[in-house]
């Protein structure tokens, strides 16, 4: 899950704007058709917040099945409203990513409420519509539907089940609904920091793959070409991450941010020359503790990634479709150093 800064609806129209049905629908279910998808929600005894009952909504997986997020351990079975229980309130558990207090940014996990919720429940009980019939046009985009919960009077509660349309996702009379709430807030709390103060002020994400592992470990880099790393790039911006030990030799090691700047023009020149060579890299079974991620200021071009230690192989991914791996050494690694 990705980063929301604001609050209100405009966290769910966030969530539920993604990945819409096209035009041209064709054997749809009427708002008259009996209920179709699961059967009644398993109905809880009492709610008590979402730091207890969904601590992890908003981090979830993609759904399983339409329309409805995979249940956390312990919770209810979602489902159809049955006609005995009658929801007064609704809940929405997610998180938001906000600025720090000094800086970066946190994420914080949010309970929101809202009482006004006759468009939702009579969303909630249409029937879904027909999947695959006539001419649609449905995007791969994901949608991640809010973890939603529904409580009576008695404070009982459910998951209830999210009817979907002829592209298996929300129906658009859900996503209105979930749009129109006046949510309130009632909880909130800080669960970690998603981007360090000093990350941010070097222009550089906080977590990123050492993508010469990831590429190399697929053997799918061809050997480095000549004038790879030539001196047309633009200005280029230093990112340096250190690669926990659990990280280290697994399918996508993550590395956390250590420093970073943009590259002063002398510096510049310097790695573009050791970075310019075409000597093949060595073969290699020992990952790195290290790596440097050199892209341009503006986010466009060429992205080169340099092993700081072990095998000191880079990266060069000069378009979407290729990359060409080559061999570095310790003079390379040295000019990427924070002095």
């Amino acid at each position: 899950m990705s980063g929301m800064r604001s609050g209100g609806t405009t966290l769910v129209a966030t969530l539920l704007g993604l990945g819409l049905c096209g035009l041209a629908l064709t054997g749809c279910a009427r708002p008259g058709d009996p209920p179709k998808g699961p059967g009644p929600a398993e109905i809880a005894e009492k709610w008590t917040s979402c730091a207890e009952i969904a601590p992890q909504a908003g981090v979830l997986p993609v759904p399983r099945g339409p329309g409805t997020p995979p249940p956390a351990g312990g919770e209810p079975r979602a489902g159809r409203i049955d006609p005995a229980f009658t929801p007064v309130t609704a809940v929405l558990c997610g998180r938001d990513v906000v600025p720090g207090a000094a800086g970066g940014r946190e994420q914080v996990a949010v309970e929101r409420r809202a009482d006004d919720i006759g468009p939702l429940v009579a969303a909630l009980g249409l029937a879904d519509e027909e999947r695959g019939r006539g001419e649609i046009r449905c995007t791969a985009d994901m949608l991640v539907p809010p973890w939603l919960a529904l409580l009576d009077e008695k404070g009982r509660w459910l998951r209830p089940y999210l009817p979907t349309n002829a592209c298996g996702k929300p129906r658009p009379e859900v996503r209105a609904a979930l749009d129109g709430l006046r949510l309130t807030t009632v909880d909130s709390r800080t669960v970690g920091q998603v981007e360090s103060p000093e990350a941010e002020a070097a222009g550089c994400a906080q977590r990123w793959a050492d993508m010469v592992w990831v590429e190399s470990t697929l053997g799918r880099p061809g050997r480095v070409a000549p004038g790879a790393a030539g001196p047309k790039v633009g200005p280029l911006r230093l990112c340096v991450y250190q690669v926990p030990p659990s990280e280290r030799g697994g399918g996508k090691p993550a590395g956390d941010f250590v420093y970073g700047r943009p590259l002063k023009p002398e510096r510049q020149a310097d790695v573009l020359r050791a970075l310019a060579g075409t000597r093949p890299a060595a073969d290699c079974a020992t990952p790195a503790s290290r790596f440097a991620v050199l892209r341009a200021v503006d986010d466009n071009g060429p992205q080169w990634y340099v092993e700081l230690d072990a095998c000191r192989r880079f990266l060069v991914v000069a378009s979407p479709g290729g990359s060409q791996l080559g061999q570095g050494d310790a003079a390379l690694a040295a000019l990427l150093e924070p002095n």
